[in-house]
């Protein structure tokens, strides 16, 4: 019906576009744990900006409510937005709003490849999947007044030849760095609580290095960030990389598994290539646990080893613990933090698990009854939204919290960080950062959620 509706543009009549990333409570620019962005730029919208076909009139507009109130009105035809599920309700909330306003509204990003059928009634579009095929054409039938209710990502979709993300488009120095790449979409393995192969698939989708390092040239990064799920998931095309990158003499930061570590001519490849840190999901210390979520290449017993041989390479170690797993126990949550210390880990993180819609974690916990609320802004990886196995919600929840202060304690952090290969400056910088998140997450405990006297969870507002 809207379709029917839409106005026909011309050159006289550019189409008024506001891309728009909505934000959860807890990194909301007006609340949240920090004062200033320390985020990186994203690279959605600008790589939306890119997409936009040359010969369409547009009038563009990007907003990141990380960085900026968002105006009651906005000067638009139609927005854009880009949806993770713990940001959905604001999503939502927003596009009810311009909605209001006579603005056609598109929702996409992973919460919605994840459902369709959650956001589909809060759009005019939707776009599920990838857009780089799609999301031009959706542009075109808008101006012709011919918007359809869906667009998927096309079939056999390559991502050669495309574009550069226009980076200059968000403002640089609002954000950490604005240096983001990606290389390739997708992992190749099925981690059971991991949203990647529900929205991206097994099957890699991959940019020539010859792209990558063309897009490193011209914007002129000489530090940066790679967003890859996992950079090393086919090692022909890490290793091409690595290769590829070695003459640049950059220094990056980038996801892979502790795989990595079983590779020493890669891993070697990779430290030469300028590799500074990697963030790996080293999950748990329990191998009944990674066994159960289908990460059982993790070795726990080896955790202090990998920390030593990347720290070797000159690497820095964001190692990623989730705690909650059915073998979890407040014990168990609190030999974990104790771990992350003794292994020297630069900076440790521990992350509520949450069952993500769409994926097996879900799913499983659906069935067995385990699913407390669908309060989508409560999918944050720091509330608990799910019947623990072996505590309570209570107990996950404040166990969680002290692990954050045990691993940040000002004597935890001189003992981990005095064999750091990053520079004290940066040592000590990241860590103090850490360090308030992590002491001040007990404020951020409220989104329309609190924790019973029975130690259960329940709705503060009706409907959560």
């Amino acid at each position: 019906m809207i379709a029917a509706a839409l106005p026909k543009f011309s050159a006289k009549r550019p189409i008024r576009l506001a891309l728009v990333s909505p934000k959860g409570p807890l990194y909301r620019h007006r609340g949240g744990v920090f004062k200033r962005s320390l985020r990186y730029a994203p690279l959605t919208l600008t790589t939306l900006a890119a997409l936009i076909p040359d010969d369409l009139p547009v009038k563009l507009t990007i907003l990141d409510e990380g960085i900026q109130e968002l105006p009651e009105t906005l000067d638009a035809d139609l927005v854009a937005m880009t949806v993770i599920t713990g940001t959905a309700p604001r999503a939502y909330e927003l596009a009810a709003r311009f909605r209001k306003q006579g603005i056609a509204v598109v929702l996409g990003g992973p919460h919605v490849s994840l459902i369709p059928d959650d956001a589909r009634p809060h759009a005019d579009a939707i776009a599920v999947g990838y857009a780089e095929d799609s999301w031009p054409q959706l542009l075109r039938d808008f101006a012709a007044g011919t918007l359809k209710a869906r667009y998927d990502q096309a079939p056999g979709l390559s991502l050669a030849n495309r574009p550069f993300a226009r980076r200059e488009l968000l403002p640089k120095n609002r954000y950490i760095t604005n240096n983001v790449f990606e290389t390739q979409r997708g992992c190749i393995h099925r981690c059971e609580f991991c949203v990647v192969p529900f929205t991206s698939g097994k099957t890699l989708l991959q940019k020539p290095v010859a792209d990558v390092i063309a897009d490193i040239r011209q914007h002129g990064a000489r530090k940066l960030i790679f967003v890859d799920a996992n950079l090393i998931s086919d090692r022909d095309y890490a290793l091409e990389l690595f290769n590829a990158l070695t003459p640049l003499r950059v220094q990056w930061y980038g996801l892979t598994t502790t795989l990595l570590a079983d590779d020493l001519p890669l891993l070697e490849a990779c430290a030469r290539s300028g590799c500074r840190g990697l963030l790996m999901g080293l999950e748990s210390i329990s191998e009944a646990n990674l066994r159960q979520t289908r990460k059982g290449f993790n070795e726990p017993s080896r955790y202090i080893e990998l920390t030593k041989l990347l720290h070797e390479h000159g690497i820095s170690l964001n190692g990623c613990f989730v705690t909650g797993f059915d073998e979890d126990t407040p014990e168990s949550i609190r030999q974990t933090a104790e771990l992350a210390v003794e292994a020297r880990i630069d900076l440790p993180r521990f992350a509520v698990l949450t069952p993500f819609p769409g994926t097996d974690l879900f799913r499983r916990l659906e069935q067995q009854g385990r699913i407390l609320t669908r309060n989508w802004e409560l999918y944050d990886s720091q509330h608990v939204v799910f019947q623990p196995a072996r505590m309570s919600v209570k107990e996950l929840q404040l166990g969680t919290e002290q692990a954050w202060r045990h691993a940040y304690s000002y004597t935890s952090i001189a003992r981990r960080l005095w064999h750091s290969p990053a520079p004290w400056a940066v040592r000590i910088g990241a860590n103090l950062a850490y360090r308030y998140y992590g002491y001040h997450l007990h404020k951020f405990y409220n989104c329309d959620w609190v924790i019973g006297s029975s130690g259960f969870a329940q709705p503060a507002m009706a409907g959560a």
